[in-house]
């Protein structure tokens, strides 16, 4: 288990309480919010505004919210809100006891909160099995959408956001990776417009400050492998081996890699061309790659 999954609990009682909650199954891949965002006021500041806005909302229907992810996860309070704010009449049942009939349930409210919004299944983010496992970063997603959508005078707090854990249990063990997440606001897809343009404006209008760009991915590459006690002053000659190449996708990705996999001091070109081979492999399982890259 990698040192990044470890330092998001700051006691032990909390990973082991996580870890009883949360069973990752083999090949499944979760975003969670870390335990220590506990104590992010801006985050604090939202879910006591949409537990407010529920409890007026639905005052009427003598229902009181107290956790969002406790007492929205079996619909019942959804369908009441959808009904209240929407004029949304949902062909279920009102209250639904069993596991099966809550998925249900969950399945033709979010479908119908899709089609309200107009959004694409690639929009989504939560689905029936998050909201019904009462996973509080999805469900804090919808209830923002679902705000913006039929109240949009609520005064959101902008730009909360919040650090969060995706840990992914791979064939190789479990694979985890660091990551902040903005709830509200559009701050972050901005600036990954800014970096992606950036990038294609050096490239293709200033070739000649090839050099500058070298120099600031050597400085990125050495802040994560120092961690490990390694200097990269070459990277072309450096990362010829693919030793460093893994290291690094294991610092940035979370990967705990075992000795036994690569060639920690390869002494041939196969055994080169193998630690290669294996973060390409990495890479492409990771989604990061989706071009051919010939390895030798």
């Amino acid at each position: 288990m990698d040192q990044d999954f470890l330092n998001a609990f700051t006691q032990p009682t909390a990973l082991n309480e996580f870890l009883v909650e949360n069973v990752i199954t083999s090949g499944e891949k979760r975003k969670l919010i870390k335990p220590t965002a506990n104590n992010n006021p801006k985050l604090e500041e939202l879910k006591l505004l949409l537990v407010d806005w529920i409890n007026t909302t639905l005052k009427q229907e003598h229902i009181v919210v107290k956790s969002l992810e406790e007492d929205l996860y079996d619909g019942l309070v959804l369908h009441h809100l959808l009904e209240n704010l929407g004029s949304l009449k949902l062909d279920v049942d009102k209250i639904a006891l069993t596991e099966k009939k809550q998925r249900h349930k969950l399945s033709v409210i979010l479908e119908a909160v899709a089609k309200c919004l107009q959004l694409e299944e690639s929009q989504l983010k939560w689905s029936v099995e998050s909201i019904l496992g009462k996973d509080l970063l999805s469900t804090l997603h919808l209830l923002v959408a679902i705000a913006k959508h039929f109240q949009p005078s609520l005064a959101i707090p902008p730009n909360v956001q919040v650090e969060t854990i995706t840990i992914e249990n791979t064939s190789k063990g479990l694979k985890t990776a660091n990551g902040v997440e903005y709830i509200t606001g559009s701050k972050e897809n901005s600036e990954e417009q800014s970096m992606d343009d950036a990038f294609d404006e050096l490239f293709s209008r200033a070739p000649d400050r090839l050099d500058d760009v070298k120099k600031v991915f050597l400085q990125f590459v050495n802040q994560h492998v120092g961690k490990l006690g390694l200097n990269v002053k070459d990277m072309e000659s450096q990362f010829a081996d693919g030793v460093i190449l893994l290291l690094l996708i294991g610092q940035l990705e979370g990967y705990f890699l075992n000795l036994r996999d690569f060639f920690l001091t390869p002494a041939s070109t196969t055994e080169m061309l193998h630690n290669v081979n294996l973060a390409l492999d990495l890479l492409t399982d990771g989604g990061l790659l989706n071009f051919s890259v010939n390895s030798e």
